[in-house]
C-alpha cells in the first residue's frame, strides 16, 4: 500500500478515515478539498487543480482523500489501493450535519450551516454517483486492493487491525 484513494459519499467520514490511515501507515495525506477550495470559499481553476493532483500522483507514496468525480478514473488508474466508504444515507447525512460549526483540517473554513444544495447532493449520491464509482472500480480493480466498507464499525476495525501490524 503506497498509493491510496479514499472515496465515498460526503459525510461518510473519508477524511477521518484518511487521517487514521495516515497515522498507522505514515503515508503522506492530501485532502482534495484543501486543494480545490480557497479560504475565501472560492475555488482554484480546474487546470490548477489538475496540475496539483498530477504533481501528487507523480510521487512515490500518497493517500488522496476525496471524490471529485471527474478525477476518480485517473486516480483509480494510478493507485494501488482503493477504500470506498459505502455507508447508508442516514449515516452520511448525520455525519455531514455533525461537522457544522467544527474546525476541520480538511476544509479551509468552518461550515456554519448545512447547505441545502450540499444535503441534496448527499441524498442523490447513492443514485447518481455511487453506481459510476462501482463501475470504475470494476474496470480498474485488477492489480489493486479494493476495500469496501459498509459501516464505520468495519472501517474502524480495519484501522485497529492495521495499527496492530
Amino acid at each position: 500500500m503506497k498509493k491510496v484513494i479514499i472515496i465515498g459519499s460526503p459525510g461518510a467520514g473519508k477524511s477521518t478515515f484518511a487521517r487514521k490511515l495516515r497515522d498507522v501507515t505514515g503515508l503522506p495525506l492530501y485532502h482534495l478539498d484543501l486543494i480545490w477550495h480557497r479560504p475565501d470559499k472560492t475555488n482554484i481553476t480546474r487546470d490548477e487543480f489538475d496540475a496539483r493532483l498530477y504533481e501528487i500522483m507523480a510521487r512515490d507514496e500518497w493517500i488522496i482523500d476525496g471524490n471529485y468525480s471527474r478525477t476518480i478514473e485517473v486516480r483509480l488508474k494510478c493507485c494501488d489501493t482503493v477504500f470506498l466508504l459505502d455507508f447508508p444515507l442516514d449515516i452520511c447525512i448525520s455525519g455531514a450535519m455533525s461537522r457544522i460549526g467544527q474546525k476541520r483540517d480538511d476544509l479551509p473554513w468552518v461550515e456554519n450551516e448545512f447547505d441545502p444544495e450540499f444535503r441534496q447532493w448527499i441524498e442523490d449520491f447513492p443514485r447518481d454517483t455511487l453506481p459510476k464509482i462501482y463501475s470504475l472500480i470494476e474496470r480498474y480493480k485488477e492489480n489493486k486492493d479494493v476495500v469496501i466498507f459498509k459501516s464505520r464499525v468495519e472501517a474502524n476495525a480495519y484501522i485497529e487491525l492495521k495499527s496492530c501490524t
